[in-house]
């Protein structure tokens, strides 16, 4: 099992900045990539952002060039989150992924106000 917990949210004025933290425990050698998504209300949860084993990085389109997703062993994960939009606003989660596996957090809320 893999244990997560989120921190760093919070609300944020267009055009601010936040940083996620995601704290990993368990067995967290067994963990081979780690994401962020997000759900905002009424909408499906969706990928903002994925880091590989190697330091392989994806984003979602409506936030390249303004998040990135970063990790400085296998416990830390960050989401850098720059000219946040209204848009933006929601319910952030990590997600860990082992083989045969996915762990979630409980969520963070970030709210942007335009």
């Amino acid at each position: 099992q893999v244990q997560l917990v989120e921190s760093g949210g919070g609300l944020v004025q267009a055009g601010g900045s936040l940083r996620l933290s995601c704290a990993a425990s368990g067995r967290t050698f067994s963990i081979v990539a780690m994401a962020w998504f997000r759900q905002a209300p009424g909408k499906q949860r969706e990928l903002v952002a994925r880091i590989s084993g190697n330091d392989t990085t994806t984003y979602a389109d409506s936030v390249k060039g303004r998040f990135t997703i970063s990790r400085d062993n296998a416990e830390n994960t960050y989401l850098q989150m720059n000219s946040l939009k209204a848009e933006d606003t929601a319910v952030y989660y990590c997600n860990a992924i082992s083989v045969g596996s996915r762990y979630w957090g409980q969520g963070t809320q970030v709210t942007v106000s335009s």
